[in-house]
């Protein structure tokens, strides 16, 4: 395949919840109410926070020991497939009872990706419970004549547990910012993150070459739901579930990997070009995300329109495994490594505004989602939160240290290989994105036209 290397794979530094939540207290612990030992190891792990979120770290961390996290994800993860893969009606129905929203084009049937979005208030997370309950109680007086009772049950507490798990990530990053500010010596980044009071919540389906598949058969035959319609899902040679098995590794953890390490000797086969996710910067403050889920649908060669609306899918397998196939380019080694992630582990990764506001003291992180090598059946399955500044909020560049930033990020690649010049070809350099006395609107708007617009870079990738 053409641009497929094979990459390290990278174990980020896992940071237990916690450590996190003692570091980011409000009430600072005194030294003499805890031990030597104690203190030194707290010492440590915010030295290893900053010098893995700094210049010469990869700008990522998991957070393990989350409490509900692994459920709150079980429950969330699965029904952005379903989504995904609903007929247009009653999926716009099932998001406007819910109140979200969507930043790509469902109607697209070679689409990539599905996303689901909804803006989070922060304030939504001084009183969860209470508006948890009463969330609840909204849902609960849906009108079940509207959607078959498959649906309600499917998609009843869809709002609830976006909300519940968004929050739950909105504050995760606080007290990393909150971190970092004191080890700054100010409060500058936690005060972005509460200036704006929101952030942006997106539930994510990265589709399957086969589900295209489905999704035009689904769309040639909506004038007769019921009819049997065939696909070929079957894989070449017979793959099924145990080929596939055999081709997605688990990579077990074992205890808590309390430094970012490159995984020597084992290197991961990935393609820079074969992508779901374009290489990027995140252009907020930070990204929380949940490990993705990878689900396999092919398993059988026929699909059948239910009257409800669903086409119903072959057995779906939920495939464990440490690789999210998540990349990231590390410009100081000039590699692109593929990280890995226990399954109930969130990630967080710097973006730009952290990365101006620090003035170059935390490392934003260039990165894809890469699609699995060799295997045409899996989806994945992730939610996002998107932290960022008020949209008002002004960046000053007469500090920024632009040698050890990625204001000229191009720069660090003296003597780029080949394969990873290309990926540089793909952004636009922060230097003209960014200008001194912006504000964040005008920088992501910006930003936003460059990618994407009419004449962007990556405008039609």
């Amino acid at each position: 395949m053409e641009d497929e290397v094979d990459a390290e794979i990278l174990e980020p530094f896992e940071l237990n919840f916690s450590d996190l939540v003692i570091l980011s207290s409000s009430t600072t612990v005194s030294s003499s109410l805890i031990s030597k030992e104690e203190n030194e190891r707290l010492e440590t792990i915010t030295r290893t926070i900053m010098e893995t979120l700094g210049p010469t770290g990869p700008g990522l961390l998991t957070i393990n020991g989350v409490p509900k996290a692994s459920e709150l994800r079980q429950t969330l993860l699965p029904l952005a497939k379903k989504l995904a893969l609903l007929n247009n009606e009653d999926r716009t129905s099932i998001l406007k009872e819910h109140g979200l929203g969507s930043d790509v084009s469902l109607k697209n049937l070679d689409r990539s990706v599905s996303s689901f979005s909804l803006q989070l208030k922060y304030a939504q997370s001084q009183s969860s419970d209470k508006g948890g309950d009463s969330l609840e109680g909204q849902l609960d007086d849906l009108n079940a004549d509207s959607f078959h009772e498959f649906m309600d049950d499917e998609f009843r507490n869809l709002g609830k547990t976006f909300k519940e798990l968004g929050v739950c990530m909105m504050e995760l990053g606080l007290q990393l910012a909150r971190i970092c500010d004191r080890h700054f010596g100010g409060k500058e980044i936690e005060q972005s993150i509460l200036d704006s009071s929101m952030a942006k919540g997106r539930l994510i389906h990265y589709h399957s070459c086969l589900e295209n598949i489905i999704l035009k058969g689904a769309e040639k035959r909506k004038g007769s739901r019921k009819k049997l319609v065939s696909h070929p899902l079957s894989c070449h040679n017979g793959a099924g579930k145990s080929e596939v098995s055999n081709r997605v590794v688990a990579m077990p953890h074992e205890g808590l990997n309390m430094e970012t390490r490159p995984i020597e000797g084992n290197p991961c086969p990935t393609s820079l070009s074969n992508l779901w996710q374009q290489w990027h910067y995140d252009y907020g403050l930070f990204t929380v995300l949940t490990a993705p889920m990878f689900i396999s649908s092919c398993h059988q060669p026929t699909t059948e329109a239910q009257g409800d609306g669903f086409w119903k899918l072959p057995e779906q397998e939920h495939l464990p495994s440490g690789h999210t196939y998540l990349q990231i380019f590390d410009p100081n080694k000039n590699k692109v490594f593929v990280v890995r992630s226990h399954p109930d582990n969130f990630l967080i990764q710097v973006g730009e505004s952290a990365d101006i506001i620090s003035r170059g003291k935390l490392h934003s992180t260039l990165h894809s989602v890469s699609k699995p090598v060799n295997i045409k059946n899996l989806s994945r399955e992730t939610f996002v939160v998107f932290l960022q500044p008020a949209w008002d909020k002004t960046f000053s560049t007469s500090h920024y240290h632009k040698e050890s930033s990625t204001l000229n990020s191009s720069s660090t690649l003296h003597h780029p290989e080949q394969e990873t010049s290309k990926i540089y070809q793909k952004i636009p350099p922060l230097s003209s994105r960014l200008k001194d006395g912006m504000s964040f609107a005008e920088f992501s708007r910006e930003t936003t036209k460059q990618y994407y617009g009419s004449s962007g870079i990556q405008s039609n990738g």
